[in-house]
């Protein structure tokens, strides 16, 4: 297992990954609310400050974005993501490359693992492929474990999380992004479940600031690592003082009031 306090994408130990896979992954929704965030480029210009460790996209928008800001930000190449417009069993295209990300200068590799998917078994052999491949390159390997399919009642539940962490350590995984299962203590089991693998709350859906910054604390206080996040940050109209009061949370570890005070 690559140790992630030595990673580029790795701040103290800690880290604030910035996710914009969105358009490919939910479609034009995302961006009705701050059409502004429509232009990558704005969202670029958003990944500089100083709380962000990663900028999480896909391939396109890597090779049309990343030259121009790769000394500024950190590069997570999400190798797989498919459109919200297919409608079957969960499933994720592999899209590029490890080697073509390498190449590119991504410091790390995302891959989404759908488990209890009817399509688990190829997307696990696809993430083993990723997986090996990146030890080739020395680069960390996140993966986004979102358990989900026909066959799943409850993708939130604390032992769904905690399997869901579980999984990522078995496979391979050097950072394992999970969902909030509710709880401190539920997050707790999860990350007591993924043993090494560091483990880190997945934004979803945008929220008030206060619950927003009350799941993070919570998780930070279980043990995770910090934050992969996207509409939580970018779908506010300002998103800098945002991410100033993530930043005392996750790094500083402050009190979720004290952060306030720096939106």
């Amino acid at each position: 297992m690559r140790p992630f306090e030595d990673s580029p994408i790795s701040r103290d130990g800690k880290v604030l990954i910035l996710a914009y896979d969105h358009g490919l992954e939910h479609g034009p929704v995302d961006f009705e609310e701050v059409p502004e965030t429509m232009d990558p480029g704005n969202v670029w210009d958003i990944a500089t400050h100083d709380a962000v460790s990663a900028m999480a996209v896909q391939k396109g928008i890597a090779e049309a974005y990343y030259p121009s800001y790769e000394d500024d930000v950190n590069l997570l190449a999400k190798l797989n993501g498919t459109s919200n417009l297919w409608m079957g069993e969960p499933d994720s295209a592999v899209n590029w490359s490890v080697d073509y990300a390498a190449e590119l200068g991504a410091e790390a590799i995302g891959f989404t693992l759908y488990g209890g998917s009817n399509n688990e078994i190829e997307m696990a052999e696809e993430f083993r492929q990723a997986q090996e491949a990146a030890r080739d390159y020395d680069l960390p390997v996140v993966m986004w474990s979102y358990p989900r399919g026909q066959g799943l009642k409850n993708d939130t539940s604390p032992d769904t999380i905690a399997y869901a962490a579980r999984q990522a350590l078995e496979l391979g995984a050097d950072v394992a992004k999970v969902k909030y299962p509710g709880s401190t203590d539920a997050m707790s089991f999860a990350v007591d479940m993924a043993g090494p693998t560091d483990v880190v709350m997945s934004g979803g859906s945008k929220t008030s600031d206060r619950e927003f910054l009350e799941n993070v604390k919570g998780a930070v206080d279980a043990g995770a690592k910090g934050l992969a996040v996207g509409r939580n940050v970018w779908q506010r109209e300002e998103p800098e003082p945002f991410l100033d009061a993530l930043e005392a949370v996750i790094y500083e570890e402050t009190s979720v009031d004290e952060a306030l005070d720096r939106i």
